[in-house]
């Protein structure tokens, strides 16, 4: 089984710290993990972020100094080199999740053709500015905006991550769900050219649980519409946990690696 979403977000750039997911990815039987950060931990990529500091919430949020922008790329990259040296007991390989804004998309562009990972995922976590997945964003979007709006752009903005060519693999597809807020129009027609989207540029989806265990939503991965639509389509798929800590490796892979994989 495979893990292909998971964070080190909240402890240091240590072979120590990678050793402990390790440690717990071996214990939950599988066979291979990746390991990404969120590109708002580097330096390199504080300027995709000015618009959000825009908003009294997100600005906060984005100047804690002891998450936010305190590592560089180069860090980043001699902790991959060190922990690439060792003998492990499963395969590890290392990434990032950008956060995609179609303005930046060039310097985003640039930014990653300077490093080489084995893995790119591109991630939508703002729509026209907003985040759509923070304690704050009833506030600053789901009870300001009409939601059948919100589903519009968010779609939208993934399509465009797709065809940018920048990344390998797509977090949370409709993690826009999270809250139970629902456009009242058929989202099939989105999936279907999601879907086609994805093979067109052979980027993969990831079934991931976070929504799950982290914000309790009823779907333990990706809705059954989206989960039968992409596999009417071939498209590849990648399970994945959203992990943000050692104990979190591999949550509900089990329960959605068969479906998800055959």
């Amino acid at each position: 089984m495979i893990d292909g979403h998971m964070h080190l977000e909240y402890g240091d750039l240590s072979k120590e710290y990678v050793l402990e997911f390790v440690e717990a990815a071996v214990k939950k039987g599988l066979s291979k993990i990746q390991i990404l950060d969120h590109t708002h931990r580097f330096k390199e990529f504080e300027p995709i972020y000015l618009e959000l500091k825009e908003i009294p919430q997100q600005k906060q949020w984005l100047e804690n100094k002891k998450m936010k922008f305190k590592d560089s790329l180069d860090d980043y990259d001699r902790l991959i080199k060190e922990v690439k040296a060792l003998d492990l007991p499963i395969e590890v390989t290392f990434g990032l999740e950008v956060c995609y804004v179609p303005k930046y998309e060039e310097y985003i562009r640039k930014v990653l053709s300077e490093h080489d990972y084995d893995f790119v995922v591109g991630a939508i976590h703002s729509i026209n500015g907003k985040l759509y997945d923070m304690n704050f964003s009833k506030e600053i979007l789901w009870d300001k905006y009409d939601v059948n709006d919100i589903y519009r752009d968010y779609y939208d903005l993934v399509f465009k991550l797709v065809k940018s060519d920048l990344f390998t693999q797509l977090a949370h597809p409709d993690t826009i769900k999270m809250f139970n807020y629902y456009p009242d129009y058929d989202l099939v027609p989105t999936y279907h050219k999601l879907a086609k989207l994805l093979n067109e540029h052979h980027v993969k989806a990831e079934n991931n649980t976070g929504c799950y265990y982290r914000y309790h939503h009823k779907d333990i991965g990706l809705s059954d519409e989206l989960l039968n639509i992409f596999k009417e389509h071939g498209v590849k798929m990648i399970t994945a946990s959203d992990a943000h800590q050692p104990s979190h490796v591999g949550m509900n892979i089990v329960d959605i690696y068969e479906k998800t994989m055959k």
